[in-house]
């Protein structure tokens, strides 16, 4: 079918108005599938390298809730392409992910997933549920692949406030689509081995969220001690790093002047045990 541009005026608004689908991708999909990322093109070679790429997000679940962090720091192979990157995204009231991987794809992505939900819920008259959240974003992602077989490799971390369970839940992807739920925390990008150390040592189930938000900051602060691609907070610039919590009050993006004073607490920790602090042994 040829794009709605191609169709006489009466018909257009039929278009728009009964889209036979409650996925706004798969709306786009069927009119105008050059507005989509991941639309089956060939690049004449890879450029994975030659384009800004996202790191390290991770996430851990807290008492009501879940919260989500990542750095700020984009690179193009070896070089620092933007020191202030934003990749944690609020998807819904209830909801938000994270992205690492090729930084234009991936921001793309998840405005449009934004898009999607937004039109479900206005279609049907109800939220999806937070299952139903992850496997929709799933199936964007797999749309991706053509573009991530070139190097355009987006990988997500979903995560969600889920009033059955009354917590929060974490979802992570592969570049096929996933999902895989993770239990208590996870993080992905080229720091997550590091990030994930500090958060094996440092997390504490049912902490509260402030506690939670603290040890966030610690495990991206462990990812830029060892990753490059990772950035630490940047003190002179005042670049803090982007975190988000989730909960039955819904996404609340923590403001630069509440996040400086978690970075300062870590600052001031790691100047007297610069590998962070332990755990104790139980």
């Amino acid at each position: 079918m040829g794009s709605f541009r191609d169709l006489p005026a009466g018909m257009v608004n039929h278009i728009f108005t009964d889209t036979g689908s409650s996925s706004f991708t798969e709306f786009v999909r069927s009119h105008a599938p050059d507005l989509l990322p991941g639309r089956n093109e060939t690049l004449a070679s890879p450029v994975g390298d030659q384009i800004p790429h996202a790191t390290t997000i991770v996430a851990a679940t807290c008492a009501g809730g879940v919260v989500i962090a990542g750095d700020r720091r984009a690179t193009s192979g070896n070089i620092i392409s933007q020191r202030d990157m934003e990749k944690v995204f609020r998807t819904d009231d209830h909801s938000g992910m994270g992205i690492a991987g090729a930084a234009s794809t991936g921001i793309e992505l998840a405005r449009l997933y934004q898009v999607e939900l937004e039109h479900y819920e206005k279609r049907e008259g109800r939220t999806l549920s937070v299952k139903g959240k992850a496997n929709r974003l799933a199936t964007m992602i797999r749309g991706n692949l053509p573009m991530a077989m070139q190097g355009l490799v987006v990988v997500p971390l979903f995560v969600a406030y889920d009033p059955d369970a009354e917590g929060g839940r974490i979802f992570s992807y592969d570049v096929g689509g996933g999902p895989y739920e993770q239990r208590h925390h996870h993080a992905i990008g080229s720091g997550s081995i590091f990030a994930r150390g500090a958060l094996k040592k440092l997390y504490r189930e049912g902490a509260s969220p402030e506690d939670t938000v603290l040890t966030a900051v610690h495990a991206l602060y462990d990812a830029a001690d060892d990753d490059s691609a990772t950035g630490g907070p940047d003190l002179i610039r005042r670049i803090w790093p982007v975190v988000a919590v989730i909960t039955a009050d819904g996404f609340h993006r923590l403001s630069d002047e509440e996040v400086a004073g978690y970075v300062q607490t870590v600052v001031d920790t790691r100047t007297n045990l610069p590998d962070g602090p332990t755990a104790p042994l139980r």
